[in-house]
């Protein structure tokens, strides 16, 4: 114990220089104030937190916090940065990006694993801090003022606007959530939708919202995998696949356009809207936040440098139209949930419990810091089949997504 107090004696000192507005207090009672003004104090009730402090990455911190070995007070926003700050004074030497990413081979049954551990919490958990359509993906904001529900529906009839959906159109949704874009798609631009989700309650809540809206005859879900369509059998005017591509692996990235190429009619015209890396390289969140949330958040997820995501797109025989890096409208939505998480605090600690509470309390917070940090990007890709001539199903410029 001796030892450990030396070091955090030693790693104190060696902080201080740094101004972070950050206090830990031990359970001897012994403090150490590592800034002028302190704006969030990190409790330590035990030797077990120590020792995460002495190897302050954002993995180990969070996974001290999680596990209750640390406990925090102050504003979730001002904890996350001032723990980041932590974090990167010590790690930074070493460079801001972790290890390369290490590529998964994903099977279905591992992705729907997966999917089921991190979206089958349970349906009201999600409610409490989504917007009323349980859209779970970047929002639009026209202005940062806009409330959430109006940023979702902006995000929506962005994405319709930008494929250009018709009356009539078939467009798959891969990866549909709680079905908000399918029945969006069949209730106000007349199409004939289908979604497709690995999580059993999205399945039956989707279901269930459109029977109540009244769809059934032209929008329905399914729970498939997308690798079990066949474009021989079946094709799509329209695809588009939101906040889905981050669990299809980077290995599988060319398999995964491929399919959408299968799956897409020649005239056609398919949307992927996902997270991306900034590290050209496609390497690990910053200062092993990525290590977090594949240990807690997204199991085997795997976030591909734009770079990669186009070049994979193009071998797959998919020419890109349009490419929209939305970061910033990211940091706004995860804000905007974390806020909602934190007004919602007791109910969803009742709901889920004190560790997932906890897991998602620091995920959302920390996430909404990335995007703002440019750690992550978020990227909307337009594209279609590759192919020579002038016809095309789009128009020669963007003005038809935006004059409406």
């Amino acid at each position: 114990m001796l030892f450990l107090g030396k070091r955090l004696d030693d790693l104190a000192f060696r902080l201080r220089r740094h101004d972070i507005p950050l206090r830990l207090s031990l359970w001897n009672g012994r403090e150490y104030e590592l800034g002028q003004s302190p704006q969030v104090t990190i409790r330590v009730p035990g030797a077990t937190g120590l020792r995460h402090l002495l190897r302050p990455s954002l993995d180990s911190l969070g996974q001290a916090y999680v596990e209750g070995h640390l406990d925090v007070d102050g504003r979730v926003g001002a904890v996350i940065s001032t723990v980041a700050s932590l974090a990167g004074h010590v790690i930074e030497p070493v460079g801001r990006y972790g290890a390369i990413r290490r590529m998964v081979r994903h099977t279905p049954k591992m992705d729907a694993d997966a999917i089921a551990y991190h979206y089958d919490v349970s349906n009201d958990f999600y409610r409490q801090w989504l917007d009323r359509n349980m859209v779970y993906s970047c929002a639009y904001f026209r202005r940062d003022t806009d409330t959430l529900e109006q940023a979702q529906e902006q995000k929506l009839d962005h994405i319709l606007r930008k494929i250009r959906l018709r009356p009539g159109d078939r467009l798959l949704d891969i990866g549909c959530g709680w079905g908000g874009l399918i029945i969006k798609a069949a209730r106000d631009y007349g199409a004939r939708a289908v979604g497709i989700t690995l999580s059993q309650n999205q399945y039956a809540l989707a279901r269930e919202r459109i029977a109540i809206a009244g769809l059934t005859d032209r929008c329905e879900v399914r729970l498939a995998d997308y690798r079990e369509l066949d474009g021989h059998h079946e094709q799509f005017d329209r695809i588009t696949s939101v906040g889905m591509f981050e669990h299809v692996g980077l290995k599988h990235l060319r398999g995964y356009f491929a399919k959408l190429r299968e799956l897409l009619a020649d005239d056609g015209v398919a949307l992927n809207h996902g997270i991306t890396s900034t590290d050209p390289d496609s390497g690990e969140v910053p200062w092993g936040g990525g290590l977090f949330i594949d240990r807690y958040v997204f199991p085997h997820g795997e976030l591909p440098h734009i770079s990669l995501a186009l070049k994979e797109m193009c071998a797959a025989g998919l020419e890109p139209t349009d490419v929209e890096n939305l970061r910033r409208h990211y940091a706004l939505t995860l804000e905007r949930w974390s806020e909602r998480f934190e007004q919602a605090g007791d109910a969803l600690r009742t709901a889920v419990g004190e560790k997932r509470y906890r897991i998602w309390r620091i995920y959302l917070a920390g996430c909404a810091y990335g995007f703002t940090q440019h750690w992550m990007a978020l990227h909307q890709i337009v594209a279609v089949k590759a192919r020579g001539g002038m016809a095309g199903p789009l128009p020669m410029t963007r003005d038809y997504m935006y004059c409406h």
